[in-house]
């Protein structure tokens, strides 16, 4: 049997930086289309002068949720040249509003209108190798000057059909399995962390101090959301009306007496899950982890043994660069998009990572790292994503919170247990996700076509 392709994803490109509600949905086209913009520049002046329009086909749940994602604004923005990590998340919210406004792709001095007829949101169901499938064209008339076709395929990542992949240089501790991460600890005798800083440098030339420094931003993002979150309150944007919850949490949490009762721990764990999952719904600023819909559960479980729990800045790192391998894994071995397999690869990922993550911060061995993360994780297989109306808030930002929890006790099982006694491996219940994603029907997929999205009728 030909050896599985190791792992050769950054921690960067995993984590990543951008606005809400949804990393498929929203950096993801931003990104395809900074990188449509990108190739408009190779084209001549002269080219561009013929150019009339510019027109965009958004396809699967793209097109399905697309408007309550904010796909369309994402869309515009990266035309126009904003990044996800740098970008005026409130300007990004008014963009396409009022929908007659019209706007203007500048390349190389030359200005191509476009408004939010440029954006078109195409079949939910198509033959495209992926279901969130973007088509830029840029025309001259009749004639199509420029064609790309993007595929976002969870967390913010984005690849165009024809291009080559680029090569990566091997990871000098490569593996694409836990089996093989375990293994690689144990024959090479190194530790967690020197592993995936060693990969890293080599994946993107980046040193140890630069590594580091791109962990500070990541983190610094994280707890931003958090304290963002438990500081605002009013209501969410769509047509929901949903309340933030996350500070009138904070206040109850504060409120009970009695020390570190377990009421206690939980509502302030709920709260901060919550409160950076409300940032990303008000398409705030925040860190896929592993995606945008589940980026209220590790912020929000960093932000508690921070501030509980002393954990230093060192501690943190070890705990983030194990959570990023075990995202690694799954998306390697299946998905962590919700319009592929449903919200067992957002949320259930997240609750994953969270609890190997615990699992090391806590000093563990690998193998209650892995008996963490696979508890986890076995315990969100099936779960559907079905937003109402389409909007990242219901289910969604409670389910953060839930995982969260989920992920604590899944540490706790796995602290208590013993590892050699566990059936179960993790590689085996990530094989069991793909499966079940694979066998779910597409209106699970984040396309609000069934479940919560069409039997809640008060919203």
């Amino acid at each position: 049997m030909k050896p599985a392709k190791p792992i050769t994803t950054s921690i960067f490109e995993f984590f990543k930086i951008g606005p809400g509600p949804s990393s498929s949905h929203t950096i993801g086209p931003m990104r395809s289309a900074l990188r449509f913009r990108q190739a408009m520049l190779q084209l001549s002046k002269e080219e561009l002068k013929s150019a009339t329009a510019v027109k965009v086909r958004l396809y699967g749940s793209l097109s399905a949720t697309g408007k309550g994602h904010g796909t369309d604004r994402a869309v515009a923005a990266g035309l126009m040249g904003w990044k996800p990590d740098t970008c005026d998340t409130d300007a990004l919210t008014k963009l396409l509003s009022p929908e007659f406004e019209r706007y203007a792709v500048k390349v190389k001095g030359v200005s191509i209108p476009f408004d939010a007829g440029s954006i078109i949101f195409d079949k939910i169901r198509h033959s495209f190798p992926f279901r969130n499938t973007m088509i830029f064209r840029l025309w001259a008339g009749k004639r199509i000057l420029l064609k790309r076709e993007f595929y976002s395929v969870g967390g913010g990542t984005v690849f165009h059909k024809s291009e080559h992949k680029i090569r990566v240089p091997a990871p000098p501790y490569a593996y694409s399995s836990m089996r093989e991460l375990k293994n690689l600890l144990i024959s090479r005798k190194i530790s967690f962390r020197e592993i995936m800083l060693q990969n890293e440098k080599a994946i993107s030339g980046k040193n140890k101090a630069e590594i580091y420094k791109g962990l500070d931003r990541i983190l610094e993002v994280m707890e931003q959301s958090v304290e963002n979150g438990l500081n605002t309150e009013g209501t969410l944007p769509g047509p929901i009306g949903l309340a933030r919850k996350a500070p009138t949490l904070f206040k109850k949490a504060r409120s009970l007496v009695g020390g570190d009762t377990p009421d206690r721990f939980l509502v302030f764990l709920d709260a901060y899950a919550i409160a950076a999952s409300e940032e990303n719904a008000a398409c705030h600023r925040i860190v896929t982890a592993p995606t945008s819909g589940s980026a209220g559960v590790i912020p929000g479980i960093l932000y508690f043994l921070k501030h509980h729990f002393s954990k230093t800045r060192k501690d943190i790192y070890d705990g983030l660069l194990t959570a990023a391998a075990i995202g690694m894994i799954v998306r390697h071995n299946a998905s962590i998009a919700g319009a592929e397999v449903g919200c067992q690869g957002e949320i259930g990922v997240a609750s994953s990572m969270a609890a190997g993550l615990l699992a090391c911060l806590d000093g563990r061995s690998m193998e209650r790292i892995e008996n963490a993360a696979e508890i986890a994780l076995e315990h969100h297989l099936g779960m559907t994503c079905d937003p109402v109306k389409g909007y990242v808030q219901i289910p969604c930002i409670e389910r953060n919170a839930v995982a969260a929890v989920t992920a604590y006790n899944a540490y706790l099982l796995a602290a208590s247990g013993d590892p050699k006694k566990q059936k179960l491996k993790f590689d085996e219940v990530v094989e069991a996700m793909l499966e079940t994603g694979r066998d779910m029907s597409m209106k699970y997929k984040e396309t609000s076509r069934g479940g919560l999205a069409v039997c809640v009728t008060n919203c």
